[in-house]
């Protein structure tokens, strides 16, 4: 089973070799099953069978087009931190995926205290909470619910909403869209033969589009980007500001943040700032790699590139639990390869937290969204246009 799952990741990043035809084939009707459902549910809102609601602020959505991580909620953390210093009050909903407050809903943060764990709220939203002093994160399925409650607990003027570009039920005043510059679109095809949500040309409902991941001057996907947001399907439906869809571009810029014992659980109160060092700490050091997140193979990349000597990884799949058995085997196979470290994600670690059985310090690597060039004031001009005008 798990080979399996392997090779279907394989495929739908167009990265497959030897899967059987008969598994492209049964890919490839239920992508077209999939996408015949997601057409309709547009179309509906398209046309105003289904309908949106509004909250009493001012709504901004952070969101993609694929499955997979594309730097939402980095980039959440980026506008909510922003439009603080423009003098905003933002609070950030979140879907809370794989948490058990999914479904009813819960207060993640106050915006100075955490009010629940990563249990309970799902990882990225506490990761958000964990981060952002002043600024109130809510979880549940059901965003308008937790926008009601936002509105109603913390009076806002914005609501962030993260990955909430195929929740079309809230109404939103600005649509951000995330496109990986390293990745694009995959294969093309919809899930679950490709990495699509939904189909291309659903980026015309976007406000604005921010390539991440960028790798120098990007300027090659910006360009594909481009020719893509000027055919007719998507043109007849994007919403126009300058005469079309702008473009901007960022890149990942990952950080050093580490508990010197690895059982260190994390604070109840939010710092004023996230505690840093620079990588120079791990510069010479042997380090055990190891994440559950979508992009694995990118952040040991990103150790790679950083610490002295990787001894060994062990990946799981995103949102995966870690169990005590997990969490043995890690600290078992670091020790076999006498690292100096353990390194993981923000996203990881809150899920092990005060539960590593090995005494070896774990490092955590951090994410911030850093835009480049002069799109970072391009963005802030588009930013203050878009809010002052609605």
């Amino acid at each position: 089973m798990e080979r399996l799952k392997r090779t279907i990741e394989a495929v739908m990043r167009g990265e497959a070799k030897t899967a059987s035809p008969a598994l492209y084939h049964a890919l490839s009707a239920a992508s077209v099953l999939y996408g015949s459902g997601v057409a309709l549910r547009n179309a509906f809102y398209d046309t105003g069978v289904l309908g949106s609601v509004k909250l009493e602020c001012r709504v901004v959505s952070v969101g993609n087009l694929t499955a997979g991580g594309t730097g939402k909620t980095p980039m959440t953390i980026h506008l909510a931190v922003l439009l603080r210093r423009m003098g905003y009050r933002p609070v950030v909903i979140s879907r809370g995926y794989g948490g058990d407050a999914e479904k009813e809903g819960a207060v993640v943060s106050d915006g100075y205290e955490l009010l629940c764990g990563s249990g309970v709220s799902g990882d990225e939203p506490f990761m958000m909470a964990s981060g952002m002093r002043g600024v109130p994160v809510l979880v549940g399925g059901d965003r308008y619910k937790s926008g009601l409650r936002a509105v109603s607990e913390f009076d806002p003027d914005i609501i962030l909403m993260d990955d909430g570009f195929q929740h079309r039920r809230l109404h939103r005043d600005l649509d951000i869209m995330l496109v990986d510059a390293a990745t694009m679109f995959g294969n093309g095809w919809l899930l679950p033969r490709g990495v699509l949500r939904e189909p291309l040309r659903s980026i015309g409902r976007a406000d604005a589009v921010v390539l991440t991941r960028c790798a120098g001057d990007c300027n090659t996907s910006r360009a594909e980007l481009q020719k893509m947001l000027s055919r007719p399907a998507i043109t007849r439906r994007e919403k126009r500001f300058s005469g079309g869809i702008p473009i901007f571009r960022a890149r990942h810029e990952a950080y050093l943040s580490f508990t010197q014992d690895g059982r260190s659980p994390i604070a109840d109160s939010i710092p004023e700032k996230t505690p840093e060092i620079g990588f120079s700490a791990i510069s010479k050091a042997r380090v055990f790699v190891f994440s559950g997140i979508a992009g694995n193979r990118s952040f040991k990349e990103t150790v790679e590139e950083h610490a002295g000597i990787v001894t060994g990884s062990m990946f799981f799949p995103d949102h995966h639990r870690y169990s005590d058995e997990d969490l043995r085997r890690i600290a078992a196979a670091a020790a076999s390869g006498k690292a100096d470290f353990l390194a993981t994600t923000e996203k990881d670690y809150v899920r092990v937290a005060g539960r590593m059985p090995a005494d070896i310090p774990v490092c955590v690597i951090g994410v911030r969204i850093v835009f480049v060039g002069e799109d970072g004031q391009e963005f802030l001009r588009f930013l203050r246009h878009k809010l002052q005008s609605n």
